[in-house]
């Protein structure tokens, strides 16, 4: 939506009188630098705002909607951030618009009973669980410690404990909306049901999601190990890999996440396995395969979700230019070898960019997490019956030269990729909106009756388009305008 510098400045100037002019940020100050420095990505963090709104609570968020929606007739662009974690330019950052930074809302309270976490959507996972650890408690949240709380929430949100609980949304009891008329609301299972299952992968679409009600657990120590081994074995790898995912004998504590990845700088290519198990238990015997390969390095230990959540972000820190895309392939061997050979295929086109790193990561999605709350979100998943694998091609790099090779190496690898899964009848239309790329359309793959459903959700609570017209970051749901 192209508008004007004159007419975001007046809905800029306009906010400042309506929320405070202490909570607007505008180019060069601190707050506005601090605000664009704290993105992941680099494209992200080079976006640069007519201002940023410093939300600190739900009515700020609710002041801020309305003036938006307003002012100047409701022509100004926005954008909202959560933790900023999502690459692509505009996803969660407006250039030359306003974007809502919801960093402010922090706070994280737990139920007397401890049976519930109420969360800001401010909060990154580490933040959350640095709160809960201490308490024997946890959450079905994040594995990154720098990710938002908001966005992998609506997104649908695999954490160490979805085999156990689901994805992340599933876990929620309920969501403080921020509708586009300004109305704080409350989506629950009795209250706007609708809109609840709509927030439940439906993303942005809806209204600003302010907090969470999330379903907490009793939580000590969990199994954590590492490996790093040769691409000769790959294929043994992959096989094992199948042989875990088995729908019929998935450990419902485990997770494990299997990476092929290529690193400039270090100039080796390796296959990384993340082990995760939500019991303190030294070397689960479930990874047992895994950790009988031969290694060049292998660790293990038990930690909390906090330290565990930090070394998962460590593996891949702000400040790089990041892109990912996704597909979802049935897991069989020869689906997922095909992948390899395609992944392993591509390095010729990438080897030596500065600063790459280049990876295909496999990760579980058997029914013990998809079938859970299948008939309460709006995944679609509900009439899946085998193991699947969500398959992520991700990289980062240094300079933005590099950017048109390594997005169109990356979108040809996930063409080839599908081609090759289609052939093999192991091809899933789903795609998992959290690692979607900018290109992609996660809700479209969602099937025609989850569509249905959100365009019917969206029609009863942003009648206007709102969160379409004013709002184009991240994915809409598709034939509405």
């Amino acid at each position: 939506m192209a508008v004007s510098s004159n007419v975001v400045r007046i809905c800029c100037l306009a906010l400042a009188a309506s929320v405070g002019n202490q909570k607007v940020a505008f180019p060069g100050s601190a707050a506005y630098n601090a605000s664009l420095a704290s993105y992941f990505s680099a494209q992200q963090a080079s976006v640069q705002p007519a201002c940023i709104v410093l939300a600190q609570t739900a009515n700020d968020v609710s002041t801020a909607v309305v003036s938006l929606t307003t002012t100047a007739a409701g022509l100004c662009p926005f954008a909202v951030r959560s933790g900023g974690h999502t690459g692509f330019v505009g996803a969660s950052n407006s250039p030359g618009g306003v974007t809502i930074d919801l960093r402010g809302l922090k706070s994280v309270t737990v139920s007397n009973n401890g049976t519930l976490a109420s969360v800001g959507v401010g909060n990154t996972w580490d933040t959350v669980y640095a709160r809960l650890d201490p308490l024997g408690l946890s959450v079905a949240g994040g594995r990154a410690a720098g990710v938002g709380v908001g966005g992998l929430t609506l997104g649908g949100g695999i954490s160490y404990f979805s085999p156990r609980y689901g994805f992340t949304c599933d876990t929620v009891t309920n969501f403080q909306v921020v509708l586009a008329s300004g109305a704080i609301v409350n989506a629950n299972a009795t209250s706007n049901s609708d809109l609840f299952v709509a927030l439940r992968g439906g993303s942005n679409n809806f209204g600003i999601v302010t907090r969470v009600d999330l379903k907490a657990f009793e939580q000590g120590l969990l199994f954590e190990g590492t490996s790093l081994t040769s691409l000769d074995i790959a294929d043994d790898q992959i096989a094992a890999f199948v042989n875990f995912t088995a729908a019929d004998t998935y450990d419902e504590y485990s997770s494990l996440i299997m990476s092929f990845g290529y690193s400039q700088p270090q100039n080796i290519a390796v296959v990384s396995n993340a082990m995760e198990y939500t019991k303190p238990v030294e070397n689960p015997p479930v990874f047992q395969p895994f950790l009988d390969f031969p290694a060049f390095f292998k660790s293990t230990q038990l930690a909390n979700m906090t330290s565990v959540s930090q070394a998962t972000q460590a593996l891949n820190p702000d400040g790089m230019r990041q892109l990912s895309v996704v597909t979802t392939i049935v897991s069989t061997e020869a689906a997922l070898k095909a992948a390899y050979v395609q992944w392993n295929a591509s390095l010729a086109n990438v080897t030596g960019t500065p600063g790459l790193v280049w990876s295909l990561v496999f990760e579980p999605l058997p029914p013990a997490i998809y079938a859970k709350g299948a008939k309460t979100n709006s995944l679609g998943l509900a009439n899946r019956k085998k193991s699947l694998v969500v398959a992520l091609i991700n990289t980062a790099w240094l300079n933005a030269a590099d950017d048109t090779k390594i997005s169109g190496t990356a979108y040809r690898l996930l063409a080839a990729i599908e081609s090759e899964t289609r052939r093999l009848g192991a091809y899933d239309p789903y795609v998992y909106l959290n690692y979607a790329g900018q290109f992609q359309d996660p809700i479209a793959s969602y099937g025609v009756e989850s569509v249905l459903r959100l365009k019917l959700a969206k029609l009863r609570y942003d009648l206007w388009g709102v969160f379409t017209r004013q709002v184009s970051g991240g994915y809409k749901i598709p034939g509405l305008l």
